[in-house]
């Protein structure tokens, strides 16, 4: 929490009792006579004459003004402490102090009042330069992360972040830049806003990413792929969320809408991508639950998406590569029980569900110079779909594993199945 230092108010003139006191006579001192000693700090007026920043470096003084402004206003030593308390919260929040500490003292020179106090902050600011490592895993995926931050890059609490990415599926690499906004707000690239009973979440997204260190059997629709590309994209979701619990709902709905845009605010990348995902979830008998999901995206197949199928491996593919679709759906019944004979009941068992799951989607390319009806057509024909039951392990309340045993069905020529048991770990599942 900080710590908060005070010097005696015995120089301040008092019409109550003498405050200096020994701090051993105050541990024993009866509850009447610190009751009257709080009232007298309550009321006696003071007037913060000076807030002093000891510690600042790089960082620009008028940055501060905002946090520290209402120390000012403190009528009593009781409101001096906690507006001062409040300010320190204000200084750390702005990610460029690793330490912040009040000293409360008494007002000197030529021009102090007679019930006049100092207030100082002394500050120690973080490092120039900060890194961190760490890895993730996540749709059965893994990854390791290396990140350098600048913080306080130009002494106005900039904050330039970058970021390396290499995983098992993609390498990928992340600059960011903040400036704060009126020194209390932060402008970043994502808004979320509530309205009604829906969710918003309006993003701008800027993407460098290059493709390379190609394998020598990589086909040549990857090969065209390859180089440097920009992505500048503006997108909009909408979501409405009533499930009782995010990895094993019990009932509820969830319904998702997003909207993607790339090319008209920059970078070489052109396209508009909608997709949504439904989720029903009803209580059946005893504690099982069944679940219905529909998510139209871009990539098909894989333990989080259409069970007993690759990774990805739905679809067009060229030379044994698969590159996806511009057009996909895929749907999924799921029956959630708890374990036979419930074993571990209320404690580590809960965390764990039977899972009876049957799986079906396609995906394609469209042709748009045919209507509606013959995409539709398209996306209807040679349905993949699959069926089985496993065991699911729920993460906290983000993530989950799955341990299924799968029986893929609908399987079309340069389809890569997995017939028999998957592991799948993930935050998203079909």
């Amino acid at each position: 929490m900080g710590t908060v230092h005070a010097k005696s108010l015995d120089p301040l003139p008092m019409h109550g009792r003498d405050l200096s006191v020994n701090p051993d006579d105050l541990v024993e001192a009866p509850e009447t006579e610190q009751e009257a000693k709080q009232e007298i700090l309550e009321n006696k007026d003071v007037v913060v004459q000076h807030v002093n920043i000891q510690g600042l470096g790089r960082t620009k003084e008028d940055l501060l003004g905002y946090e520290i402004s209402d120390v000012f206003h403190a009528k009593n030593l009781i409101d001096v402490m906690k507006k001062s308390h409040i300010a320190r919260q204000k200084l750390l929040r702005l990610g460029i102090f690793k330490e912040v500490e009040v000293l409360i003292d008494t007002s000197e020179g030529t021009d102090a009042l007679p019930n006049g106090l100092d207030v100082t902050f002394e500050v120690t600011e973080v490092k120039r330069l900060t890194g961190s490592y760490n890895t993730m895993v996540g749709n059965n995926e893994g990854s390791m992360v290396l990140g350098l931050k600048l913080p306080n890059m130009f002494g106005r609490a900039e904050k330039l972040t970058f970021q390396f990415s290499y995983g098992t599926k993609e390498t990928s690499y992340g600059l960011s830049f903040f400036k704060p906004q009126n020194t209390n707000t932060v402008v970043t690239a994502t808004l979320n806003f509530p309205l009604g009973w829906t969710n918003h979440t309006l993003k701008w997204e800027g993407v460098w990413r290059e493709l390379g260190c190609l394998a020598r059997s990589a086909s040549f629709a990857v090969r065209e792929e390859s180089g440097h590309s920009l992505k500048s994209a503006l997108s909009h979701t909408v979501s409405v969320d009533s499930r009782n619990s995010a990895i094993f709902p019990s009932r509820g709905a969830l319904l998702r809408l997003n909207q993607e845009l790339a090319g008209y605010t920059g970078g070489d990348a052109s396209f508009l991508k909608e997709d949504f995902e439904l989720q029903l979830n009803r209580r059946l008998f005893w504690d099982s639950v069944g679940l219905k999901e529909w998510s139209p995206l871009f990539y098909l197949g894989g333990p989080t998406s259409v069970r007993g199928f690759g990774m990805y491996s739905i679809g067009p593919q060229s030379e044994g590569d698969y590159l996806g679709g511009e057009a996909y759906w895929a749907g999924g019944l799921h029956l959630y029980t708890p374990l036979p004979f419930r074993p571990g009941k209320g404690g580590f068992g809960d965390l764990f569900r039977t899972h009876f799951f049957l799986n079906a989607g396609n995906l394609c390319n469209l042709n748009y110079g045919e209507g509606p009806r013959a995409h539709l057509q398209k996306l209807a024909e040679c349905i993949r779909w699959s069926y089985g039951a496993g065991i699911v392990l729920r993460l906290g309340n983000i993530a989950r594993l799955e341990l299924n045993y799968c029986v893929p069905m609908g399987v079309q020529s340069g389809d890569r199945i997995c017939d028999g048991v998957q592991f799948g770990a993930g935050i998203r599942f079909l």
